[in-house]
This record gives structure tokens, C-alpha cells and sequence, in this order.
């Protein structure tokens, strides 16, 4: 089996995420980390918290904490939230690692050498009062373009308009308010993509045809615009600092690297502090992950749409300019956005929901399969309280859940609590029912609709997978619905029990491949038969294709209990409670 590496793009430390940032990166990493694992890859899914840069020195000052102190509590937070949404990271790390500082360092020493990182001079904000230069975010004033009074230096959030520091009206330093600003000279590091071009634009065409298009268009219009030299260096206190063996002097003055520099090389970084905490007795080699594996290891990364020309360009051009064998991308899978009713979710703003939220209202698993349903893969998509109760209510509540309940209940309720013996898959005795037409039928749809919910999954449409999951759900409804195992009861045991048996193996059969998607539920569902330690239905960790047709996991007499309610539905009361605390149209 292949080795596949995984990594979602890394949540910024300066709060919790909402579900936008949720479905666009970590969420559909997660769905495909787990459907590979459960095919029998190895799979290695990485992420960690974005930590340095100008947002988070200000979320600090105004939490009234030391930037490191904050840093950590906000991982954790964010950390509790991931496992709250069962995101099954192999690792969670922190860019402010010392292995990320490590690496990152020795990345660019080694594009210094080669000829890649210039030393310039530039004019930039100084502020008298605060006795430092200023990043663009950490100027602040009024937009030209529109007046709102807290516009940042570099951009405007309530326009979006992209701004100059000198752009601002009144403008005015973000750490002490002061208007004494003035421009000086200063130095910094570029990296110079603009060498690079050639060498970036051979590795898009090699591997950037089998991308979506999403991913490949934005990567060739950052090449048609032409690749600019890039500042990699800031005046900040928290960030991984200029090495001192190679620019003295900026190290003195406490450079430290532009977050975007080192953020993505935390992919890696992770991956070291992966290897670092190992358990006793184990050995972990991240090398055998990034370095002189393109015949070995398969990369595929999960990002926005914002995020893919740091992916695309930057992050390559850095690699590809270190003239190391690091991994780079094999497949860049990008999202649109997510929407708010038409608005975006904003993290700085509150707009939208956010992650936390979310689990008071409600489990991961409603969260999980309404934003794969409508993730924004082709266009943006929009949450609105009315689409998502309708999703809930028609696939998780009435085509998933009833169909658990009223199968395991009505099978209680007549037969007792073991799977009933009629003959149907499994099950064995004189004079019992044979498997007929119908489940024929069933079995070869169920294997048809299996297969094209493997490929979309393989394919990474998840869009597309879920409708196809929510087939094989439908398709026992439908099953149930044309045997009616509650009129065969009144006229004919044996074929009732041959139905409800059926209708058993598929719920063993919905349990194993919806865990992608719905794990909580899908373990409730599995846990529901209490199978032998050593029984292939409880050690199986997939489906063939054969087993689909045969529905033929569960020997008869097997106990079974009824879980509690799988999903319980939104009713109208819980729509306007939502929609008055949160707001909507």
C-alpha cells in the first residue's frame, strides 16, 4: 500500500475558527486521512497551529499576555475544539516549535548560499513613542476609500480594499496609539523568486495539470503576473529569528522571519515534533516523510482559495531554491468559501459560526456531514439555518438514523435481541428463506453505489461523496419500504426475518464506510452488535465489493442492542433560536 502524507493549511493562533476555515482545510484532510487509513494506506496527517506574525503579538497585548503565554493557551483551546470535531491528526504541532525554528533556518542559510536571499534596503514606519519599526499591521487608521476608523495598514477589512501605510488617514501605531510616526531606512531580507521563475514554472507544468482548477489557475496567474522578490523578514519580538551565523547584524536588531516564510516549512516541522515525541520503544523517521521520498510518499494538501499561492509559488520556489530533495506537493486540493448567508465568515469580525459554538449546539457529526455535503469545491456555498436543518433532518435524521431505529426495534420487538436465523446472509435451518430477487438486487446495488463512493473518495469530490454515501443509506430505505418486514411478520416469519437480517448487515455495512464522514455515529452503530473479539464484521476495517453483494457480515444470534437516537432532528423552535442569536437573512 502507498505512504500518504497529509496536511491541512495551519489555523492561525489569534482565535477559534469558524466552519468556514473548518470545511476549507481540516475537516475534508481529515475525511480522506481516515478513508485512506481504513483502505489499509499509511497515512500520516499533519497540522499545527500559525503562530508568529503581527496578529498574534496583538491578540496577545490585547489579552494582556506574554505572546508565548498566549500562543500556548490558544493551542490548546484550538486543539480542544479538533478533537471535539474528531479530527484524526497524527500530530498537532506548533510552529513556534524549536524543530520548526531549526529547519527553517537551515532553509534559509542554504537559499543564502545559493544565491537566492538578498540583503535591501527599505523605506518603513517607525514609531518615536514605541522606539521600533512597524510591521504594515501594526499601523492603523482610517480608510481612504471608505472611513472606517480601524483600517489596518495593509488592508482594509471592512472594504477589503489592499492599502499602503501611507494610504492611511490619521494613522496611528497599533501598540500605543501614538501619532509620532515618521519613515526611516531600514533592512530586510528578500527572497528572490523573481530567479527562480524557470525552475517554479517547469514544476507547475509537471504537476499542476492534474490539480483542480481551482488550485491550478491561481498558481499560473501568480506566474503569468510574473514572480516579485519577497520580503521574508519583519521587525517583530515572536518569530523564528535570523540566524546570527549568517546576517549579524540583522540578527542584532531582531529580525525575524515573515510568518509566511516560515509557516508552510512547519510542515515539516510538525513532522520532526511528530518524530520527537515518540513513545518509548518507538522509532519515528520524518525524514522517510520530506526527504528523497517522491518515489515513496504520495503529498496531498488542503487549503482555501487564499492560501494557494503561498502553497503553489512561495513555498516551492523556497524549496526548490534550498537545492534539497524535500517533498513537494503531489496534489493541491483547494476550496472556495464558505459563506454566512451570502457574507463572509469573518474570525476578526465574529461574523458567522465558529467551531466552539458549534459543539454546544450540537455534535461533531451534524457539523461533519452537512459542510462535506456542501463543501465549496466548485463555487462558494452558502450556511444558512434552513439548509442545514433540512440536511439534517432529511439524510441523518430520516434516511440514516429511522432507518437504524425502526430496523433494530421492530427485530427487538418480534424476534428478541439476536440477529433473527432466518436463512437470508448468514443465517441457517430447515424450511428457512433463501435470498431472493430483491435482495439480489440489493446486493449488486449496494456494490455499485460502494464502488462509486470509493472513487469519489479516491478522487477527493467530496461533494460528490457524500451524495453518493447518502445513496447507499436511501437504498436500504428503499429495500425495507418494498419487503414491509412488519406485514411479512403477520403471514410469514422466516421471510421477515431474512428482510430484517438484511436489513442488519447493512447497518454493519453503513457503520464500517461512513466513518470518514460520521465516526461518532458510525461507531454506535458498529458498537450495536456484539460481536466476537475475533469475528472478520468486528476486525474488518473496510468492505470488498463482494462483501457488499453477499451482506454477510453478521452470523445469526449475534446480540444486538438499539442505540440511543443517532441524530434527532431540528425542529422549528431550535431554527429561531439559532437565527435570533446568531443572525440570517
Amino acid at each position: 500500500m502507498a505512504r500518504h502524507l497529509i496536511t491541512s493549511a495551519l489555523p492561525y493562533i489569534n482565535g477559534i475558527k469558524h466552519l468556514g476555515n473548518m470545511v476549507g482545510s481540516m475537516l475534508p484532510a481529515d475525511v480522506y486521512a481516515r478513508y485512506l487509513r481504513q483502505r489499509g494506506h499509511e497515512v500520516l496527517y499533519i497540522c499545527a497551529t500559525d503562530e508568529h506574525g503581527t496578529p498574534a503579538e496583538l491578540a496577545a497585548q490585547d489579552a494582556g499576555l506574554p505572546v508565548a503565554e498566549f500562543c500556548a493557551r490558544a493551542h490548546d483551546r484550538q486543539k480542544a475544539v479538533y478533537d471535539g470535531f474528531r479530527l484524526s491528526f497524527d500530530f498537532f504541532g506548533r510552529s513556534s516549535s524549536p524543530q520548526n525554528r531549526e529547519i527553517t533556518q537551515e532553509i534559509a542559510r542554504e537559499l543564502h548560499a545559493n544565491g537566492f536571499i538578498e540583503e535591501r534596503a527599505i523605506r518603513q514606519v517607525y514609531s518615536i513613542a514605541d522606539g521600533r519599526f512597524l510591521p504594515d499591521r501594526y499601523i492603523v487608521g482610517t480608510c481612504p476609500h471608505c472611513g472606517y476608523d480601524k483600517a489596518r495598514g495593509d488592508q482594509c477589512e471592512n472594504c477589503t480594499r489592499v492599502l499602503d501605510p501611507t494610504d492611511l488617514l490619521e494613522p496611528r501605531s497599533a501598540i500605543s496609539g501614538s501619532s509620532d510616526l515618521e519613515v526611516r531606512e531600514t533592512r530586510h531580507l528578500f527572497l528572490l523568486q523573481s530567479k527562480l521563475t524557470d525552475e517554479v514554472e517547469a514544476w507547475i507544468a509537471a504537476n499542476g495539470d492534474g490539480w483542480p482548477v481551482l488550485a491550478s489557475s491561481i498558481a499560473r496567474k501568480w506566474l503569468t503576473e510574473g514572480l516579485q522578490d519577497r520580503s521574508i523578514t519583519r521587525d517583530l519580538e515572536w518569530g523564528v529569528p535570523v540566524p546570527a551565523d549568517t546576517w549579524p547584524e540583522l540578527a542584532a536588531e531582531g529580525k525575524v522571519f515573515y510568518v509566511w516564510f516560515d509557516a508552510p516549512v512547519e510542515y515539516i516541522g510538525a513532522t520532526r515534533e511528530w518524530a520527537d515525541a515518540a513513545p518509548a520503544g518507538e522509532v519515528r523517521d520524518w525524514r522517510s516523510w520530506w526527504y528523497e521520498t517522491d518515489g515513496t510518499v504520495r503529498y496531498t494538501e488542503f487549503m482555501a482559495k487564499d492560501n494557494v499561492p503561498f502553497h503553489t509559488v512561495m513555498f516551492p520556489a523556497t524549496l526548490l531554491g534550498s537545492r534539497q530533495p524535500w517533498k513537494k506537493v503531489d496534489y493541491v486540493k483547494a476550496f472556495n468559501w464558505l459563506t454566512y448567508y451570502g457574507g463572509k465568515f469573518s474570525t476578526s469580525q465574529q461574523r458567522g459560526i465558529f467551531t466552539d459554538v458549534a459543539l454546544e449546539l450540537l455534535p461533531a457529526d451534524y457539523w461533519r456531514y452537512f459542510l462535506m455535503a456542501h463543501a465549496p469545491e466548485s463555487d462558494d456555498s452558502s450556511f444558512t439555518w434552513d439548509l442545514f436543518a433540512s440536511v439534517v433532518n432529511k439524510d441523518l435524521a430520516d434516511t440514516l438514523g429511522n432507518f437504524v431505529n425502526r430496523v433494530l426495534s421492530f427485530s427487538r420487538k418480534r424476534f428478541g435481541d439476536a440477529v433473527p436465523g432466518g436463512h437470508g446472509p448468514g443465517g441457517h435451518g430447515p424450511g428457512s428463506h433463501e435470498p431472493g430477487e430483491a435482495e439480489q438486487r440489493l446486493g449488486a446495488q449496494i456494490a455499485g453505489l460502494l464502488a462509486d463512493y470509493e472513487g469519489d473518495l479516491e478522487a477527493l469530490n467530496f461533494r460528490k461523496a457524500a451524495r453518493s454515501l447518502r445513496a447507499l443509506w436511501s437504498a436500504g430505505n428503499a429495500y425495507l419500504d418494498e419487503k414491509a418486514p412488519w406485514l411479512q411478520a403477520k403471514t410469514d416469519p422466516e421471510a421477515a426475518a431474512l428482510t430484517l437480517r438484511t436489513a442488519m448487515n447493512l447497518i454493519h455495512l453503513y457503520a464500517v464506510v461512513s466513518e470518514p464522514f460520521i465516526p461518532t455515529a458510525a461507531a454506535a452503530m458498529r458498537q450495536s452488535f456484539a460481536l466476537a473479539e475475533d469475528a472478520p464484521a468486528r476486525t474488518a476495517a473496510w468492505a470488498s465489493a463482494e462483501q457488499a453483494r453477499a451482506l454477510d457480515f453478521l452470523p445469526a444470534g449475534t446480540a444486538f442492542t438499539v442505540p440511543p437516537v443517532l441524530f434527532a432532528k431540528i425542529t422549528d423552535e431550535d431554527l429561531a433560536a439559532w437565527t435570533t442569536r446568531f443572525g440570517g437573512e
